[in-house]
């Protein structure tokens, strides 16, 4: 449930449409509805702006269906995370519009239309083989109701890729950088823009990349200032912050006119 369901659900109780007891039906499973396995936080769009999210790894076949069809109650859109094809086939079965990025594993299954911000989140990359941590931050952002721009294969070994796309990082609001090896990306951008970047260092490279940790530590280091930093392969958890905050921009600007 979102703001404007409860506040119609309310106005209808005013206005005699409906008795209390019905209200109270529609109302009960605030602020969570616990299915034993998994407590399905109802509240969380009142809270955050943005319905819960399904992580699917690690959850089996059974509780991913079982979550995703209580949620569907609610007529919110669902996302699903880390979902691999054989959620997705599963889950299809029960909602047979529910989309698949594979690349991104990434299930989502729209019950409401969003409107698009017009301000812009980019997302960019060191190379092609950060693609799958990418897309899962560019996907999440757009169902989230962003407009996204991807700028992919423009790390700093050659780093002229990037320099020629600098009008695309300058008409964004938020920028998501995602790298793996030693992850220099992120401080370079930080060194060329006005704006929020959040890096995501990936767990690509060699030996020494100690699955992403080198990436982690060089953008934790990072000297550009304007410089956030999520978890390793986390493309969702840097769409999200970026979503947060280009909504945020995006508000302020309409206040302002």
């Amino acid at each position: 449930m979102n703001k404007e369901d409860i506040k119609s659900v309310l106005t209808k109780v005013k206005s005699g449409e409906i008795e209390i007891d019905a209200a109270m039906d529609e109302l009960k499973d605030l602020p969570f509805k616990d299915l034993g396995y998994a407590k399905i936080d109802n509240h969380r769009s009142l809270r955050n702006g943005f319905p819960e999210v399904i992580y699917c790894e690690n959850k089996s076949l059974d509780e991913v269906e079982g979550i995703i069809k209580e949620m569907m109650k609610k007529r919110n859109n669902i996302l699903a995370t880390r979902a691999n094809r054989e959620v997705y086939n599963r889950i299809k079965d029960i909602e047979p519009e529910a989309e698949y990025y594979e690349r991104a594993k990434i299930i989502f299954i729209k019950k409401r239309e969003l409107k698009k911000t017009e301000n812009k989140i980019i997302v960019v990359t060191g190379g092609t083989s950060d693609l799958a941590v990418a897309e899962e931050a560019a996907i999440t952002a757009e169902v989230l109701g962003n407009s996204v721009e991807r700028l992919y294969d423009v790390g700093v070994a050659g780093i002229h890729r990037l320099l020629l796309n600098m009008d695309k990082l300058n008409e964004a609001s938020v920028i998501i950088t995602v790298a793996g090896m030693e992850g220099a990306l992120a401080s370079v951008v930080g060194g060329l823009v006005d704006k929020p970047v959040i890096a995501v260092p990936t767990s690509v490279g060699y030996g020494t990349n100690f699955g992403g940790v080198s990436a982690l530590l060089t953008m934790l280091n990072s000297c550009a200032s304007g410089v956030g930093v999520v978890n390793i392969d986390n493309g969702f958890g840097a769409a999200y912050l970026a979503a947060t905050i280009n909504m945020q921009i995006e508000n302020a600007g309409k206040e302002g006119r």
